[in-house]
């Protein structure tokens, strides 16, 4: 639902994105998997400094990913309900050269500075 302009995106683009979304969508599950197998094959090391800063680093980069997976999720769901593009903040278009570069974008780069989210 687009109140202030079109999006300058073709169909081309559109199944480029979609596609890169999808790829990260399963790089993100696949790592997820390894760091929670990952977590469980070393439960029973003895926690040691290195091994409390590996589970450290594991925890972190699964948080990441975990940010990341919803919000690839979530812009896939925006392209089907066919609102992708547009800024949650104030529902203008969403620059084609920024959606592809971050294709799960949820916001404009002037609302994405205003808002201060690094994602």
């Amino acid at each position: 639902m687009m109140n202030h302009q079109i999006i300058d995106l073709s169909a081309d683009d559109l199944a480029a994105l979609r596609e890169n979304l999808h790829e990260q969508l399963l790089f993100r599950r696949d790592q997820l998997q390894q760091l929670s197998a990952s977590a469980m094959t070393r439960a029973d090391t003895l926690l040691d400094r290195q091994s409390a800063a590996r589970t450290e680093v594991r925890v972190k980069l699964a948080a990441s990913a975990r940010m990341v997976l919803a919000d690839v999720e979530a812009a896939l769901g925006r392209m089907d309900r066919g609102d992708y593009g547009a800024c949650h903040l104030c529902l203008w278009p969403i620059a084609r050269e920024r959606l592809m570069i971050v294709p799960q974008a949820g916001f404009c780069a002037r609302c994405q500075q205003v808002q201060g989210v690094a994602r």
